[in-house]
């Protein structure tokens, strides 16, 4: 990845989405003119974050050097970026200083950690890793979510699922979201691991054969949701109403355990029983 032009694009496109009026910039004060694209200009966004238009032309241009904290904060703030884009920031503009080893080891899962799926007897839970690989699962999981045992392991990835598989559009009550989120991630992804070449290639494969994929990345949202509401869609067993928790794993900061969980007692519940039970 080239962590400048992800440094300038995201800059940009969230300069685009802050109205001047809504950063105090209003007729016949600061800069005025015709507004040739939305959002705030570069020379607006220095004035209002108290720093010259000549240094963040340089730090958009990735050329900023060591920004400090109270520049980068100042500038999120007038952006309003929230605590992920926050994060994403300074991952683009810091490099290696600020993000997690570009090594990753094979991402193996702790025998523990694979034990701690089993547990999960009605319950779908899978761990992911870097990229959105699904590093293991347990068998709710895999009839559930996907046959990931018979996928070849460069297949075992949410990403690709979601945007290459077309069961996922049924299998994915609220697809368009379980998208966006997706690719989010990734961009999260790009921040802290820029040069990650299997990364690379993935971003390279979706954007070529996924048009949804295309224009969802073109739009440089990042965020890193962690729990809420995922309805599924089963072929045999229906609809089911769930939600999910995401734990991370603090030894290993790249993983997480991802549970899919139904109201006890619910239908959902009967339901995922019934499947665990493989009936």
């Amino acid at each position: 990845m080239d962590r400048r032009a992800e440094l300038r694009e995201f800059l940009r496109s969230r300069r685009a989405r802050v109205r001047p009026e809504d950063a105090g910039i209003t007729p016949g004060t600061g800069f005025s003119g015709r507004r040739r694209v939305p959002g705030l200009r570069r020379e607006e966004l220095a004035q209002l974050s108290g720093v010259s238009v000549d240094y963040y032309v340089r730090l958009e241009q990735g050329r900023g050097g060591n920004a400090s904290a109270e520049v980068l904060d100042a500038i999120a703030h007038v952006l309003r970026l929230d605590a992920h884009e926050r994060a994403h920031l300074y991952a683009l503009v810091r490099g290696d200083e600020h993000r997690h080893g570009e090594a990753d080891g094979g991402q193996e899962v702790r025998p523990g950690v694979r034990r701690l799926l089993e547990t999960f007897a009605c319950a779908p839970a899978y761990v992911v890793g870097r990229r959105q690989e699904v590093l293991a699962w347990n068998e709710p999981a895999r009839v559930l979510i996907a046959d990931f045992p018979a996928l070849p392991p460069e297949e075992r990835n949410l990403a690709r699922l979601t945007f290459l598989d077309r069961s996922a559009r049924s299998r994915y009550v609220h697809w368009q979201q379980k998208a966006d989120d997706t690719v989010a991630f990734l961009r999260l992804d790009t921040g802290r691991h820029p040069d990650d070449p299997k990364l690379a290639a993935l971003i390279a494969e979706l954007t070529e054969h996924s048009e949804d994929f295309r224009r969802l990345w073109s739009d440089h949202n990042v965020r890193d949701k962690t729990y809420g509401k995922k309805p599924l869609h089963h072929p045999q067993a229906g609809a089911l109403d769930l939600s999910f928790e995401t734990l991370r794993l603090p030894d290993e900061p790249d993983q997480a355990v991802v549970v899919y969980l139904a109201e006890p007692g619910s239908e959902t519940d009967r339901k995922l029983r019934r499947l665990a039970a493989g009936n």
